[in-house]
């Protein structure tokens, strides 16, 4: 796996736009700052990775329960949550050359770092990151709406009701995957930071005095499942967060860090929300967001941990620390050591030529296929180029359909990180490649 360079950065976004990960949004018109669409490759990755995390938080457990609230909430979610008040940045406008800039985030906040002006920065002052909208036909105070800057909120509003449904008790959680927005003032590093991005976020509500266990536990679970896909543990790191650091609502937070090309950055917060929220929203609607333990005949409103990832920063995080260059039989060759449970294809399937005696085989082992992996099949140029392409958008195998197939009813299989090559009858090959790909 490559070293994080600033060069291994430039790479990788090149791979992402000329095989079809990312492509800017609306390139044809030149762009729109920040904001990336996801191409074929990027999409069924993407999807992987949410899928990925939905397997580990909600599928093989019985403890955490799915959600898909809205993007669009009353404003007064937003004032009870503290996100109208408190979600904002420090902002700072050069004089010299009017850039603006996050005043936290600059290396020296003396001088400008588009023009290099010394003391050129006007006051700093807050800006709220939250997208306002309208609803409805007239623009007016009461139709004032925002796009949802995470999506815990939706979450902790409908708590009553996954209560009541589902008659869970804690310790439980309620998980969502889903759009979030922020209008933030300095985007870049590629996907890294957008103003529309993808959340994968869990609230686990725990009795009074046991969040500081909980946060442990969830710490060490969430870094765990970064290194079972694939990523090294030196690339990785905990980092708890200092106290003028700690959003409003939180008592306790620490970052699962990733070592990208420009240094460690956020992969996803855990944070200990104590009862903020729910305290908050139960005040702001008058409604009660409380437990019931009959067993013991204690009411308590139940306090909160919380894990918080996103998911495009992820899916960089795995491409970055995917990516992969050697050399086979004296040629260069790149490739992206990906998890197959990760990879955009699992199996690629590839005719040796584009003979009419081959292709209706070929496309007979692809459609036998299709049921249990993610394919291609691709019959352009020779073999050997199809089989680095392959390797350089992660696919893991590839079946190839030969003439000695029309004979003896069999395919070759190729392993994209070891070469190793190995003939399989194809009545065999669905049993062959679930044992060898874990899903």
């Amino acid at each position: 796996m490559a070293e994080p360079t600033p060069e291994l950065m430039e790479k990788v976004v090149n791979l992402c736009k000329r095989r079809g990960f990312v492509f800017p949004t609306a390139e044809i018109y030149g762009g729109f700052r920040s904001t990336y669409d996801y191409g074929p490759l990027g999409a069924l990755m993407l999807r992987n990775v949410k899928d990925a995390w939905w397997r580990s938080m909600v599928q093989m457990r019985d403890d955490i329960v799915g959600l898909d609230s809205a993007i669009l909430m009353p404003p007064r979610v937003w004032e009870a949550s503290g996100h109208l008040q408190n979600f904002t940045d420090p902002l700072v406008d050069c004089r010299n050359c009017k850039e603006r800039f996050r005043e936290d985030q600059l290396d020296d906040p003396n001088t400008c770092p588009n023009c290099g002006a010394k003391d050129s920065f006007t006051e700093a002052r807050q800006f709220n990151l939250m997208f306002k909208t309208h609803v409805g036909p007239v623009e007016d105070a009461g139709a004032v709406a925002y796009l949802r800057p995470e999506t815990a909120q939706g979450i902790f509003v409908n708590f009553a009701n996954v209560l009541q449904t589902t008659r869970k008790k804690p310790p439980f959680g309620i998980a969502q995957i889903g759009k979030s927005f922020r209008n933030e003032i300095t985007p870049g590093n590629f996907v890294f930071r957008t103003r529309e991005f993808e959340q994968m976020e869990m609230e686990y509500f725990v009795p009074p005095g046991d969040g500081p266990k909980w946060f442990e536990y969830w710490c060490a679970e969430r870094l765990r499942w970064y290194t079972d896909l694939g990523i090294p543990e030196d690339q990785l790191r905990l980092r708890p967060h200092e106290a003028d650091e700690l959003s409003h609502y939180s008592t306790g937070t620490a970052d699962v860090e990733f070592l990208y090309p420009w240094g460690w950055g956020e992969l996803e917060g855990i944070a200990q929300r104590s009862d903020y929220d729910l305290t908050q929203h139960a005040e702001f609607s008058g409604e009660k967001l409380e437990y019931f333990d009959q067993a013991t005949g204690e009411r308590y409103v139940p306090h909160v941990v919380e894990p918080a990832a996103g998911a495009t920063r992820t899916m960089m995080a795995f491409l970055l620390a995917a990516y992969t260059e050697d050399e086979v039989g004296g040629e260069a060759r790149t490739l992206l050591a990906l998890d197959p449970r990760l990879a955009p294809y699992q199996v690629a399937v590839l005719p040796l030529s584009k003979k009419d005696t081959l292709t209706p085989v070929a496309k007979e082992v692809l459609h036998l296929l299709q049921p249990h992996f993610v394919c291609e099949y691709d019959e352009t140029q020779s073999i050997g180029r199809r089989y680095r392409r392959q390797d350089e958008i992660g696919t893991p195998y590839a079946v190839t359909v030969d003439f000695d197939t029309l004979d003896d009813k069999a395919v070759t299989i190729r392993e994209r990180d070891t070469l190793e090559q190995v003939r399989v009858p194809i009545d065999d090959l669905v049993a062959e490649l679930r044992s060898r790909l874990v899903l």
